[in-house]
């Protein structure tokens, strides 16, 4: 089956398509794989801003759309004809609160054909709600008008499940799902049984670089400048605390963190602070990435997991997966996403939609929730 995926969670407008076997297990054929990022736009404000969010993945989603059905070979010219009467109607009252989306979708649907598509699968949440609702109205938009069945899945969920690519999981797995939003223990016994172990009691990992970054003068996204930085190091004058790594349960905390990092860095003299720069930056990582992997690795032994599945944003990070698969060691089968998958995409979408085919939704009763928990 072909699967159409739109993701929206965030700042990322994210569409793919994905062909799907389903023999022994599943085999997936990426047929297109398309990110418009937003980064240029948020960094002045620091972070995601969702009033400008919404506003672009209403420019961007048809746009974004063409070119990936274009990249499937499943954009077809067709006679142009009007979309009119009843129609008409039900699409304008579909994105009534996206107009710029519908001054865009109308004259596609105008002159492209009904693509071979079997199921379309779109993130409802957790997220942001203004951006989860045009990527969800969107999807009701071509549900009704091209008579495709619609899925609507888990963010989190599909940060899982994208590491099923091309690989099997052996089950129990524990599952690190870290991000600016979300971090999490997930103890999965198998597709669709889910149990959250561990998880913040405050700030998120990925909002923790950032704001560790936003301290540091260094900009928005934190993750990635901070790791940059960090890069050549391999020690550091600067000690910070790694909180919660000796508790007995799974969770974690890391405003304490953010705040020894502000109060380290207020203390040293502005004229050492570019010399001492890169060290700040490494023990930060040093900092976090100890945390998750001492957690996650003790939630293995714990629960005799037989899989550790890294997911998210975070995991991203170089240090997190050379220091997860060096201290793994062979004793767990390790899953982790290619980069350009570890980030929000929709390929990851389209993945999960396959395995919650049968959970099918009429595309009227698609709704966005952003708490949603796995």
């Amino acid at each position: 089956m072909k699967i159409l995926a739109i993701e929206t969670s965030c700042d990322d407008t994210s569409i793919a398509v994905i062909e799907a076997r389903s023999k022994k297990g599943a085999d997936f054929n990426i047929l297109s794989d398309l990110v418009s990022s937003q980064i240029e736009i948020h960094k002045e404000w620091g972070g995601v801003y969702p009033t400008l969010a919404k506003r672009e993945h209403q420019r961007n989603l048809t746009y974004v759309l063409k070119k990936a059905l274009k990249e499937s070979s499943l954009l077809k010219i067709k006679k142009a004809s009007k979309v009119k009467g009843s129609k008409l109607k039900a699409i304008n009252s579909i994105l009534k609160r996206e107009p710029e989306l519908l001054k865009k979708l109308i004259p596609f649907f105008e002159k492209y054909e009904k693509p071979d598509i079997d199921l379309i699968s779109v993130t409802i949440g957790p997220g942001l709600e203004p951006c989860l609702w045009v990527g969800i109205n969107f999807a009701k938009a071509l549900s009704y008008l091209f008579n495709i069945p619609v899925v609507g899945v888990n963010h989190i969920e599909s940060h899982i499940l994208v590491n099923l690519l091309n690989n099997k999981c052996l089950f129990p797995a524990v599952c690190l799902v870290v991000s600016g939003g979300h971090t999490q223990l997930i103890l999965m016994k198998g597709i669709g049984k889910y149990k959250i172990i561990g998880e913040t009691k405050d700030d998120a990992a990925g909002e923790c670089f950032d704001k560790a970054a936003k301290i540091l003068g260094l900009g928005y996204p934190g993750g990635p400048v901070i790791s940059k930085n960090a890069e050549g190091n391999t020690t550091s004058e600067i000690k910070l605390p790694r909180p919660m790594i000796y508790s007995k349960d799974y969770d974690f905390s890391f405003s304490g963190l953010k705040t020894a990092v502000l109060y380290s860095w207020q203390e040293i003299k502005t004229s050492r602070r570019k010399k001492i720069l890169k060290q700040m930056c490494y023990e930060i990582q040093e900092a976090i990435v100890d945390v998750l992997i001492k957690k996650t690795i003790k939630a293995a032994y714990d629960y005799k997991a037989k899989t550790i599945i890294l997911g998210g944003g975070v995991s991203a990070n170089e240090r997190l997966r050379k220091q997860l698969k060096e201290k793994v060691r062979g004793e767990f089968q390790l899953l982790i996403p290619k980069k350009n998958l570890s980030t929000d995409n929709a390929v990851m979408a389209g993945i999960s939609g396959f395995y919650q085919r049968s959970k099918k939704t009429p595309w009227r009763k698609l709704k966005a929730k952003a708490n949603l928990r796995i």
